[in-house]
């Protein structure tokens, strides 16, 4: 049997002391099993599910369904006429931190939004008069505008652009920006993909730098009084808990924001309000995530609409 890599030993021994948590989350990435598919509802949910559904947990939406091992929505009619996006159900709850913000969410703009699953979720959930999705990797923009299509997500645009640009031109406008970051991707393991060089310290060390400074130009664009989401699939501290405490030690008007339905997943690696599924939870792949509130009291700025719709590679707005 191929045995761990110092790597992971040395990342496992940092995210557990206990010897039997570390050996399980070693296992589920040495020995992925699959995981139940998951879908979320974007048209209205049949009374008579075409699927066999699990019993859902206290904080999965109503509009998201967690399936039996072994079904295949995605080959399914109604994928194919959007009337659901398949996602791993860890992105549900890396997602679920948006249940907390009140509405009405006028603007939510997602910063690293392929394939689109976050952007569907904020759209389902929040009901936003505009989403505006980003991807500033070029050959993932066809994927993010076919699913958006495919599932008739409007009001809504797509921009390629990187985010030092927004922070410039549309500052302290938008009432949720999320940030999805990219990441060594370690989960990537646990669904049996392949993630060459995730555990070694220069890889996170570059992930999190890149992470710093994309969380640092999205709280430029946040208005006041309104929400940053920052989330990742991967498990390295690095990239998780130490960006958001230097990103509040950069950002002092920023708050994390505790949300309940989630403290039994609350990080133990920290006291700050944030949190984290594993593999071994059987819930999915892996998450973490963490909701950031704006005090500041300044006047919200407006987005110039036109502006705006001139940048989207992809819209579906009317004026």
């Amino acid at each position: 049997m191929e045995k761990p890599s110092n790597l992971l030993l040395k990342v496992s021994r940092r995210l557990f002391t206990n010897l039997d948590e570390q050996a399980s989350f070693i296992d589920a990435l040495m020995n992925p099993q699959p995981f139940p598919p998951c879908i979320l509802w974007c048209q209205e949910k049949p009374d008579i599910s075409p699927f066999g559904v699990e019993i859902p947990t206290l904080w999965q939406p109503d509009f998201v369904d967690r399936l039996y091992l072994g079904e295949k929505p995605g080959q399914h009619p109604l994928h194919q006429q959007g009337y659901f996006y398949c996602l791993d159900f860890s992105s549900v709850f890396a997602a679920s931190i948006l249940l907390t913000i009140p509405q009405p969410v006028p603007l939510v703009f997602d910063m690293c939004a392929a394939p689109g699953g976050k952007s569907v979720f904020a759209w389902k959930a929040l009901k936003p008069e505009l989403l505006i999705s980003n991807e500033v990797i070029g050959k993932r923009l066809g994927m993010l505008i076919s699913n958006l299509k495919r599932c008739q997500i409007k009001p809504s645009g797509v921009v390629n652009r990187d985010s030092s640009i927004f922070a410039e031109m549309f500052p302290a406008s938008s009432n949720l920006v999320i940030v999805d970051a990219p990441c060594t991707g370690q989960s990537l393991l646990a669904k049996g993909e392949k993630a060459p060089g995730c555990f070694h310290h220069t890889a996170i060390n570059k992930s999190a730098n890149r992470q710093k400074r994309i969380i640092a130009n999205s709280a430029q664009i946040v208005a006041p009084q309104g929400y940053l989401a920052y989330m990742t699939c991967t498990y390295s501290p690095e990239e998780n808990e130490q960006v958001c405490a230097w990103f509040l030690e950069r950002f002092p008007q920023f708050q994390a924001v505790e949300v309940s339905h989630l403290s039994k997943y609350q990080s133990h690696l920290t006291t700050m309000p944030c949190y984290r599924v594993f593999p071994q939870d059987r819930l999915g792949a892996g998450a973490f995530t963490a909701l950031f509130k704006n005090t500041s009291e300044s006047e919200e700025l407006k987005v110039n609409l036109d502006t705006l719709i001139s940048m989207c590679k992809y819209s579906a707005i009317s004026q």
